[in-house]
């Protein structure tokens, strides 16, 4: 074991703060501290203790899964990221999933999984086991291959005497396929203190072929006794949720307590996510390895490296996608035959740090600049050459944060928020110039972050009106951050004014259906009325279309 695995040791295995910070002190006073802080660098040094699962006789022992006492499917199932014969399902043993481990000792268990064509597994068309390894907090990442193309499956998984819940996943049309249909759902943005997660009852319902989830999926700051807006009155959190998130036992906790709402499970269960993070499943608005509070960098690359391990442990991604120290490459590219392409992005770790220290402020020089960058200069190229081989009608951009201009008032006075690609106009204009050069004539973005629903058209030239519209950007409101919401934010009026491209703004909870077809898109924003209460009913807020070839959004 290194000086690196044995001083992180029980900042990781006690999840204590104190620990960790003296960890990350002792990393960067020591030999190697040069090489440390650089991200490449850190990714060698910050190896956990827990490390990746030995081989042979210094691998963990087994646990007879005969022995698990407790349901070990508390967090539900999931599966993810559909390819044409393939789909990744997920599950995470944890019998006890508020307390670090999850209820079970740091050995490796069996589990059994299948997949069929029908829900009762009469027709099971494949079935294997996978190891739940310690060291991944008992995760399971099963790639299942040699699946027939656009088909739906049911899958579930034992342990021991334990089967877990049912779910339901779809494969991606063949390549080349000339599908006529696609319907997608797009979330994001669900802090668990603030409120219940109804709309993800209502999205389990609907009858939606993949979602996609555009980053902050868990959020860092303290979730007190009464699960904050919730207002618990039959429950008592633990009080370890009632800080914020630091060390690998903290997110690997939290993950915990997201994953037993009943509502995430069903969503889970009902459909394949197609996921990317944001800032808050590290660190509010963090920017590369600049984090938003000053503290040492070896600190924070220690933080970043936990969240990043625990986000891959407990979502259904694939073993490329598995993280090294501080690093993970989370962007890449899907396929649903002929009718679309979606280009997932990464926003957050190859990004310049916030101009002019981050918030709303007036664009200038240092905003401008025009070696900043969102996406960091390998993403970026990947995108744009992935537009030129493109064969799809529709190419979407998965992604974090607002793309389109979006002015705070409605004159020459006006601010820009530097998180936000208006901090980046340089790295948005190569992006769109990209588009262009490719050829590509029905762009849609998808976004996130922001806890409002917007409809964007994307314009050659965002200071002229009347410039030609490029594309759409379609943004997804929060499933609970910010509370109920209204249907008129407070800065409604100033937005609409200032920002003649906003085609559509509602401030109340909810999610996203996009419908692909042939001809058109169209975007259904569904709402739910309140979620510091449950049960809330849904509604469609608003529906526009956006014509293959002619770019701009239409009211239905």
């Amino acid at each position: 074991m290194t000086y690196a695995q044995n001083s992180t040791a029980a900042a990781e295995r006690g999840g204590d703060p104190a620990a960790f910070r003296s960890a990350a002190r002792r990393i960067a006073a020591g030999p190697d501290r040069r090489r440390f802080l650089t991200v490449t660098g850190a990714a060698a040094a910050l190896a956990f203790a827990a490390g990746l699962p030995a081989a042979g006789a210094a691998s963990a022992a087994e646990l007879d899964a005969r022995r698990i006492t407790e349901d070990p499917f508390t967090l539900g199932v999931a599966s993810g990221d559909p390819l044409p014969d393939a789909v990744l399902l997920w599950t995470r043993l944890a019998p006890r999933p508020f307390e670090a481990d999850g209820g079970l000792p740091a050995e490796r268990v069996r589990v059994g999984w299948e997949i069929a064509h029908d829900e009762r597994f009469r027709r099971v068309v494949r079935r294997g086991s996978a190891t739940a390894h310690p060291e991944f907090c008992h995760s399971v990442h099963v790639d299942v291959r040699g699946l027939a193309p656009d088909r739906v499956f049911h899958y579930r998984f034992r342990a021991g005497a334990w089967t877990s819940p049912t779910g339901r996943t779809r494969t991606a049309p063949a390549p080349g396929a000339r599908n006529s249909s696609l319907t997608l759902a797009a979330v994001s943005c669900q802090a668990y203190h603030d409120g219940y997660y109804t709309a993800y009852r209502h999205l389990a319902a609907e009858d939606v072929d993949v979602v996609f989830h555009l980053g902050d999926y868990l959020y860092e700051y303290a979730v007190n006794s009464a699960g904050g807006a919730r207002g618990y009155t039959d429950r008592v959190l633990p009080d370890h949720f009632d800080r914020e998130t630091l060390t690998l036992d903290d997110y690997r906790m939290r993950y915990g307590l997201y994953k037993s709402d009943p509502d995430l499970r069903a969503a889970h269960a009902a459909h394949p996510f197609v996921v990317t993070w944001d800032d808050h499943e590290t660190e509010n608005n963090y920017a590369g390895d600049t984090p938003e509070n000053d503290v040492p960098p070896e600190e924070f690359l220690l933080r970043r490296a936990a969240a990043y391990r625990a986000y891959w442990e407990n979502q259904p991604l694939r073993a490329p996608q598995r993280p090294t120290g501080p690093d993970m490459r989370l962007y890449r590219r899907l396929h649903f035959g002929r009718l679309a392409q979606f280009d997932v992005l990464d926003t957050r770790q190859y990004r310049s740090d916030q101009a002019y220290g981050d918030g709303w402020k007036v664009p200038g020089p240092e905003s401008e600049d025009p070696a900043r960058t969102m996406t960091g200069a390998a993403q970026e190229r990947w995108l744009i050459d992935g537009w030129k081989q493109s064969r799809a009608r529709w190419n979407l951009v998965p992604q974090q944060v607002t793309f389109a201009q979006r002015r705070d008032v409605p004159t020459d006075a006006y601010r820009l928020s530097m998180d936000c690609w208006d901090g980046y106009p340089a790295s948005r204009q190569r992006i769109m110039d990209g588009a262009e050069a490719a050829g590509i004539e029905n762009l849609m973005v998808l976004t996130g972050d922001v806890h409002v629903a917007y409809g964007f058209d994307l314009k050659k030239d965002f200071d002229d009106p009347a410039s030609r519209t490029v594309g759409t950007e379609i943004v997804a409101t929060s499933v609970t951050s910010g509370k109920d919401g209204a249907a008129r934010p407070a800065n409604w009026d100033n937005l609409t004014r200032a920002n003649p491209h906003l085609r559509f703004y509602d401030g109340r909870r909810g999610y996203v259906l996009v419908g692909l077809d042939r001809e058109k898109a169209r975007a259904d924003f569904r709402t739910v009325s309140a979620v510091t209460t449950p049960g809330a009913p849904v509604s469609t807020a608003g529906s526009f279309v956006t014509e293959a070839g002619n770019p701009g959004l239409v009211p239905v």
